[in-house]
Parts: C-alpha cells; structure tokens; sequence
C-alpha cells in the first residue's frame, strides 16, 4: 500500500528539463513582508522574439516538487513564461520527497507564506520578458493560493485557475477582477463542500467565473505522479487551462 501511494516522479516529466524549446533557471526574489528572499523555478520559451504572457504555478503543500516543476515546463512550451516558487526556500528549498516537505511545509507561518506568493507573483507580473498580463494556477494548496491572489491583490491578477483549492474568506470575494476558472475532484468532500458559499459570493460579486467537477476523480487527479492520477480528466483539465489563459492573457 505505502509503495502505491508513495509519488513516482519519473511519471511526472512531461517535458525534460534538456527540452530545447525551454530554458529553466532558478530565480530569486524580495519578499519583505514574508520571509524575506525567496526563490523560485523560472522557465521561459527559448526562442522568444517578443514579449510572452506569464503564469504563476503554486505547488502543493509539500514544497516545488518534481511534478510542479514539470508543469512549469509545460507552460514554458506552450509559449508562457512560468514561474513556480519554493515556498520551503526559507527553510532549505523542497527536501527531496513529499513526507518531508508536508512537515517542513506544516511548520512555517502561513501568513507569511501568503505573501511569499504576493511578492513572487509582483515579481514575475514585472519581468523584463512579460506583456505584463500575469496567471496563476496552483494545485491543493496552491488551488488556495490561486484564490487567494485573485481577491488579495487583484490589480495583479488576469486570470486564475485554482485546482481543487479552498476559498478565501468570502468578504475578499468583492475584490477579485480576474476571471477565475476553479477545477474540482468529484470525490473530494473537504473542499467541496466549501463551494456553495464560494460560488453564491462569486455569483453576488458579479465575478467571471467557471467550475468544472471531474467525474469519478479524487483530489490530486491531475498530479501524473500519483496513484490518484487520472489522465482523461487531467488531459481536458488542462487543455482548458491553456485556453483559458490564451483567452484572458492575450
């Protein structure tokens, strides 16, 4: 049972780091009112003979494992700068395996975190190479932080995608400019069953938003490096990804 649930991240390179049409480096930035510094995995097209729209990637409560990496590669071959910051970076970066970064990860002030993700997303939303029109898309934890930019700091939000994430509080809500398109798991009771107060403050705040259940799938079906992995719905849950940041990053 612990080997079927422990991640392969073999599984999880859908891009090589060695891919020619990417350049990945990592990058550190200023966060004066988390931790300070933090650091993230930035990948941009290689051949870029323009400016190219930007997109956030928020992993999971475990740290910028492997899978996440690679999902920054993803969107970097799609012709988007990505950038997916450490949030362990303060205490050392991602350890190496999920047990460890879930720990490390428990142990920081949530706070502080937050706004780690507010400085990394005013980083990248200036980058040299950026139109300026910044997404995010965050996955577990990072589905929360997702929605959390998006009502925090919406002057720096085009568009989010949360991945089966938790809402912020719902006086935040009014807040929120970006369109918004939320991704849940059909199993999946702890943060479904935060949706219908959720949605009824997007639908009272005039948001643009979009929701899709998964059928059959659990929380995490997108992660390739997991026994929760189904691949038809992470297939069409991330093909309307690309779309709906071509559409509202544009």
């Amino acid at each position: 049972m612990t080997s079927a649930l422990t991640p392969n991240y073999a599984l999880a390179e859908q891009i090589s780091f060695n891919d020619q049409d990417i350049k990945a480096t990592y990058q550190e930035f200023k966060s004066p009112n988390g931790h300070g510094d933090g650091r993230g995995y930035l990948v941009v097209p290689s051949n870029m003979d323009s400016k190219a729209p930007s997109v956030l990637v928020v992993h999971e409560n475990r740290g910028l494992n492997t899978y996440v990496r690679d999902v920054a590669r993803r969107l970097a071959k799609q012709g988007f700068i990505a950038f997916a910051p450490d949030a362990l970076f303060p205490l050392g970066g991602y350890p190496g395996n999920d047990d460890d970064g879930r720990a490390m990860q428990g142990s920081m002030d949530r706070d502080k975190i937050d706004q780690d993700f507010i400085a990394a997303a005013r980083y990248l939303k200036m980058h040299e190479s950026s139109t300026g029109k910044l997404g995010v898309v965050g996955f577990c934890f990072g589905g929360y932080v997702s929605n959390m930019l998006a009502a925090t700091v919406p002057e720096l939000i085009d568009a989010a995608v949360p991945f089966y994430g938790t809402p912020v509080n719902g006086d935040l809500v009014k807040n929120v400019k970006a369109p918004i398109m939320i991704q849940f798991a059909e199993n999946d009771k702890r943060v479904n069953a935060t949706w219908p107060d959720y949605e009824a403050a997007l639908k009272a705040n005039k948001v643009n938003y979009t929701a899709y259940f998964y059928p059959s799938t659990q929380h995490g079906f997108h992660n390739d490096s997991t026994s929760r992995y189904d691949p038809k719905a992470a297939e069409l849950a991330w093909s309307r990804t690309l779309e709906f940041f071509r559409q509202h990053l544009a």
